[in-house]
């Protein structure tokens, strides 16, 4: 998953984070980056390129998410988000 927000000197950054675990309203990701709790990020799914026969969609739209919970594992960082408008 895409995830892309702000950092503290208000500079933009992107960064593809593992999910370890998604619901309708919130995920458990991986990443390097190091974020503050109440920090508002926007995640975006991967997708294939789209097929000629536009059965597969071209990608999903952005999510926006709240960090409530974060783990520091060594170089990782775990994140528990929640997503400000549930999926599904």
């Amino acid at each position: 998953m895409f995830l892309r927000g702000m950092n503290q000197r208000g500079e933009e950054f992107l960064e593809l984070a593992k999910t370890l675990d998604i619901s309708s309203t919130g995920a458990l990701l991986a990443c390097t980056r190091p974020l503050l709790s109440n920090d508002l990020i926007s995640l975006t799914i991967p997708a294939p390129p789209p097929s000629s026969n536009g059965l597969i969609p071209a990608g999903t739209p952005p999510m926006q998410a709240r960090v409530r919970r974060i783990l520091h594992a060594g170089d990782v960082n775990l994140l528990g988000v929640e997503f400000l408008k549930p999926i599904g």
